[in-house]
């Protein structure tokens, strides 16, 4: 397919701080250099307040943008009629851990298993497994807390390290913090195989049935994105 040429100074990347390394990594591969404007992934814990955020934000950016590139998925229905005054290219994905599980030009709305918690460059530190369980017994109490972490992850049996080639998930450090996050939630660590081909095309212009283009006056929706039962 002939690629979208994309202006630096009309185009925009509105891109969910979890995917800040891979958009960085799919701009340098693909030797272009546009602003990006991060949205929080704390606001995920609410679709609501990300969806406020997402409106915020189109709304505050300048007009001199005029294709927004969305570096994240549908997340929640926090994009469910976002009215649209540009032009706004996003994946048709559910979410960006389906997003980063992708490895050819083939459409998929979900690529998530059954029972499989994944892991990314990103899940460390103050958004590992660990702190997850700290935070829920500083703020329940110790066996209350860890009664919650033990429910929230009951049903989890694999734990998936997702490979895209843009971290390295194979250094000992990530390794030993991964491991350690798994056990904590009795799940057997493994790889799977992903990539940063969806966000290489993003920024490239190679805009296929893997993408939504949407234009001024439009909205975003489930239905469009086919992340809904067809009728």
């Amino acid at each position: 397919m002939t690629a979208v040429t994309l202006s630096p100074e009309h185009t925009v990347i509105l891109a969910c701080s979890s995917m800040l390394l891979h958009v960085k990594a799919a701009q340098e591969q693909m030797h272009t250099k546009f602003a990006v404007v991060e949205l929080d992934r704390q606001l995920h814990a609410d679709p609501k307040q990300m969806r406020s955020r997402i409106l915020e934000t189109l709304a505050a950016l300048p007009d001199h943008y005029e294709t927004i590139l969305v570096a994240m998925g549908f997340c929640g229905r926090s994009w469910d009629h976002i009215p649209l005054s540009r032009r706004v290219v996003i994946p048709k994905v559910d979410d960006c851990i389906t997003l980063l599980l992708h490895t050819d030009d083939t459409p998929h709305s979900n690529l998530k298993q059954m029972g499989h918690m994944y892991f990314r460059d990103c899940d460390t530190g103050a958004y590992s497994i660990e702190a997850m369980k700290e935070k829920l017994c500083r703020d329940y109490g110790t066996e209350p807390g860890t009664a919650i972490f033990g429910m929230c992850f009951a049903h989890y049996t694999n734990a998936d390290i997702i490979d895209t080639g843009a971290y390295d998930c194979y250094s000992e450090s990530y390794v030993v913090q991964a491991q350690k996050s798994a056990d904590l939630i009795r799940c057997t660590l493994g790889y799977v195989e992903g990539s940063n081909l969806i966000l290489e095309k993003l920024v490239s212009g190679r805009w296929d049935a893997q993408f939504l283009i949407l234009e001024p006056g439009q909205e975003m929706t489930e239905h469009a994105l086919g992340l809904c039962p067809e009728e």
